[in-house]
């Protein structure tokens, strides 16, 4: 890699993350290819990134951006796995953590605040930003709901007493 690639490199993530809520430190010794591109692809799903970093590299993009406070924990075979969503990143990365005993969560950062190991696993285990709109909606939509169902209800029961009473004239007319 020669120094223009490097530049680039670097400066392409240190714009990654400005735009950034969190970023999740790890290390991946020893996975294959075939391992790292299954990770790439779970956290693409869930709208995250996953960059396999140069330490030295990492630390200059890290420089400037709210993330500073990472840069003790890149030591050894380490990746940046980050996302704009404050708990996405986290979340594919504990899931793929557990079932892969050569990928581990060594720290990681929610805006200026530094996390360790457990308060990202902390962090994994809150509903997403997504699960919590769909929460949301639901209890707004509930009370609509309800409120729905009771407007309708008097007219259904009016009818139902309608229907009763027809029923009941023309049972009278055929006994007549």
């Amino acid at each position: 890699m020669d120094r223009t690639q490097k530049e680039e490199t670097v400066a392409a993530l240190h714009s990654a993350l400005q735009d950034t809520g969190l970023v999740v430190v790890t290390q991946q010794s020893g996975m294959t290819v075939a391992e790292v591109t299954d990770l790439r692809r779970k956290m693409r799903a869930a709208g995250a990134s996953f960059k396999v970093t140069k330490n030295r590299l990492a630390r200059i993009a890290l420089k400037g951006t709210q993330f500073e406070g990472l840069d003790g924990l890149f030591r050894g075979p380490t990746a940046v796995a980050y996302s704009k969503d404050p708990v996405a990143a986290a979340k594919v990365a504990a899931d793929y953590a557990k079932g892969n005993d050569k990928f581990k969560i060594v720290g990681g950062s929610l805006g200026t605040q530094t996390l360790d190991v457990e308060g990202v696993k902390a962090l994994a285990s809150l509903p997403s930003l997504d699960e919590l709109r769909g929460k949301l909606l639901g209890m707004i939509n509930t009370p609509a709901t309800r409120i729905a169902g009771v407007l309708q209800a008097p007219g259904g029961q009016v009818a139902r007493v309608l229907a009763a009473y027809a029923e009941a004239q023309t049972k009278q007319d055929e006994a007549a």
